[in-house]
């Protein structure tokens, strides 16, 4: 029953997996290391690496390896049995990690080791996980009195279920959802690969015509280009009302009670610990030193943006009503005609960059990136083990052809697989018993399908998500550090992690890293110049716009958090409009709902930090500018960023390791620059 979900000895078995060997197999792990760890407590009273603290990382390594496939599949095929025994797990699991963060004598073993004769002589690694862990008891509740203690456990457990039933309700209110239609008039505008995916959909329903989703290449192409205002209404108002009380399924799969008990809960735990916000308890994990120098940084950058915002909606009102008489913007509007107005200005769409963006080319123009960066060769290797067809498998080796990890790609987006892109750990890299267990990711996204006989073609915008997912991959998988606490992303403060994705980002928008991704799907023809200057010269369009919106979803996630007591769904409406009324210059309509799929911070990592995609940006520019200084395949600046950053993991101060880099602390003139706030620059951008 539970033999696929434990063996240690390949890549998971996806094929192999059954529903009913899930509980069984964590039910036996959690068992096995319950059982460990009292023997290794009572087997010693002079505690050490060796003999407590490795034998417990192999313990959580094996009940990580069973169980992220399991967390994965249901994030990307989910259907009602995983669903359930998925759910009857996710309680066990976090009573177990309260356990662990609640147990007395591990934390005196914990604090005798960091104590010790030996602490001085462990690796840098090794010291990390330990002050690490005896943060994290604290933030467990090791120091609450037995009643708290239990009641603290408690909330953990019902927290995870819920931010789980958050996840589930968008997931579902999501695919319920579709438009059919079979009067090709009412989709004037519409580009021809928007028209080929809901054609496909269509067919797969054994329906005519066409049908749309929500989900994001079905979704965003009719905002953007559909002529039909109502239909572009009527979807705009089913997204923006998902899982909510409003829309066409109105409380349906309505997420406002299980917002209010999430940050019920949260404010709850923080409280306990004695901590005045959930914000606060956040920040103990985090780079920001205070609540205080979070606000500062939001609203700075807010205020710096708000005026090139106001002037961009200005221009796009004027041209609206100028070209097609339109004397008020709806939301519903704005992506149309903003579309509209970068055709008008920058004689583009990012339609005709389609051609040029298939996915084999793209992957191949990437490859050769990281080639040129950081000495690394990328290979697909066939007949791994898939959870879908879609689904490829690939190898990184270094220039000494080591294997240095490995990473599944599901690019596409499909029924029963959550929204967004995202990059998660399949095998993390650690030494057992003197072997390499070399790291091994999941690359998520949800991009257009192949239609046809076409490759899928990919947008702009699709490959700098890309782009930003496989920074997070080569983060996991490029890591040297051989202990898991510390290894590939664990460990590193979410205020950071984004840096290497974003990093990674900065590749899509130079000519000669261009010429190794973009190569038309037909003839073979690289991407023209003249095409690559507009897609320059509109790198900045809505810039201010964009920036806000991110500022604005940051701030209200963290005043959210910063809050003493948790908001019922009518204060938390409040309090969005509060925000965008001191700092957005576009108001969407009252129905809107963004807070009841914001999953990001309801059943995400980014609650109290989504503001870490800002505060990321500044180091991620930065780091950048060096590289515009020095050539941006310039290989020894590549080598400095592979060493200094890929692959320290979370064994050292994020800081520290980007002054090693950088040779300075962060600038935050390059973000400026590079988001069209300040002014280009030409010489050097530090």
């Amino acid at each position: 029953m539970t033999k696929p979900l434990l063996d240690e000895s390949t890549l998971p078995n996806f094929s192999q997996f059954k529903t009913d060997h899930i509980e069984p197999a964590i039910d036996s792990l959690l068992d096995a290391n319950r059982k460990a760890l009292s023997s290794l407590l009572e087997r010693n009273t002079h505690y050490s690496w060796d003999n407590l603290l490795q034998p417990l990382e192999d313990c959580e390594d094996r009940l990580n390896r069973a169980w992220s496939p399991v967390s994965h599949l249901h994030s990307v095929a989910d259907n009602e049995q995983l669903r359930a025994a998925y759910n009857a797990c996710l309680p066990k699991l976090t009573e177990y990690a309260t356990e662990l963060g609640q147990n007395e004598d591990l934390y005196r073993a914990y604090k005798q080791i960091r104590e010790s004769d030996e602490f001085p002589h462990l690796e840098q690694a090794q010291q990390k996980i330990i002050d690490n862990a005896l943060r994290d008891f604290r933030l467990s509740g090791i120091g609450l009195e037995l009643a708290k203690r239990q009641q603290f456990k408690q909330v953990r457990q019902q927290l995870s279920q819920l931010q789980t039933k958050f996840e589930e309700n968008l997931l579902d209110a999501t695919q319920a959802w579709s438009k059919h239609i079979e009067d090709k008039s009412k989709l004037q505008g519409l580009p021809e690969s928007a028209l080929a995916l809901a054609a496909q959909n269509a067919k797969r329903e054994d329906k005519s015509g066409w049908l749309f989703t929500l989900d994001s290449p079905s979704y965003m192409p009719v905002l953007q280009y559909a002529e039909d205002t109502g239909l572009r209404q009527e979807m705009y108002q089913a997204y923006a009302t998902r899982a909510s009380e409003q829309g066409p399924h109105a409380g349906k799969w309505d997420n406002s009670d299980v917002m209010q008990e999430i940050l019920a809960l949260r404010q709850q735990m923080a409280a306990l610990l004695g901590f005045n916000s959930y914000a606060d308890y956040s920040l103990v994990q985090k780079m920001a030193n205070s609540t205080d120098e979070v606000l500062d940084f939001l609203n700075d950058l807010a205020a710096r943006s708000k005026l090139v915002a106001k002037a961009e909606l200005a221009v796009l009102q004027d041209f609206a009503r100028e070209h097609f008489q339109l004397e008020k913007l709806e939301a519903w509007d704005i992506p149309y005609y903003s579309e509209k107005l970068r055709q008008h200005t920058f004689s583009f769409s990012q339609e005709e960059l389609r051609p040029y963006f298939a996915v084999p080319q793209v992957l191949k123009g990437m490859f050769e990136v990281v080639k040129r960066l950081f000495g690394l060769v990328i290979k697909e290797k066939k007949g791994i083990d898939v959870w879908h067809p879609d689904v490829l498998f690939f190898q990184i080796y270094d220039g000494e052809n080591e294997l240095r990890g490995s990473f599944y790609l599901d690019i596409y987006a499909r029924s029963h697989k959550r929204g967004g892109a995202w990059m998660d750990e399949c095998v993390v890299r650690k030494r057992i018993a003197g072997a390499l267990q070399r790291p091994v990711a999941y690359l998520t996204c949800n991009f257009t399908p192949p239609i046809g006989s076409d490759p899928s073609l990919l947008t702009h915008d699709d490959v700098i998500t890309l782009f930003h997912e496989f920074g997070h991959g080569l983060h996991h998988m490029l890591t040297q550090i051989d202990f898991s606490g510390v290894s590939g992303i664990n460990g590193v403060p979410w205020d950071a992690v984004e840096l290497p994705s974003q990093f990674m980002e900065n590749w899509c928008w130079e000519a000669d890293s261009l010429d190794l991704i973009a190569c038309h799907y037909q003839t073979g023809e690289a991407l023209p110049p003249a095409l690559f200057d507009k897609i320059l010269q509109a790198r900045n369009f809505h810039s201010g716009l964009q920036m806000l919106r991110q500022l604005e979803l940051a701030l209200f996630d963290f005043h959210l958090h910063l809050a003493r007591q948790a908001k019922n769904s009518a204060e938390i409406q409040a309090l969005l409009d509060k925000i965008r009324k001191q700092i957005a210059v576009i108001r969407p309509p009252d129905y809107n709902r963004l807070q009841h799929s914001f999953s990001h911070i309801f059943a995400g990592g980014y609650a109290a930090g989504y503001y870490s995609y800002k505060w990321a940006e500044v180091l991620s520019a930065d780091a950048f500018s060096k590289f515009e200084e020095n050539g941006i395949f310039d290989k020894t600046t590549g080598q400095q960023f592979l060493h200094s950053i890929l692959e320290q993991g979370g064994a050292r101060d994020p800081m520290e390791l980007f002054v090693k880099f950088r040779g300075r602390k962060p600038n935050i003139e390059p973000l400026l620059r590079q988001s069209g706030i300040l002014p280009q620059q030409t010489g050097n951008s530090a």
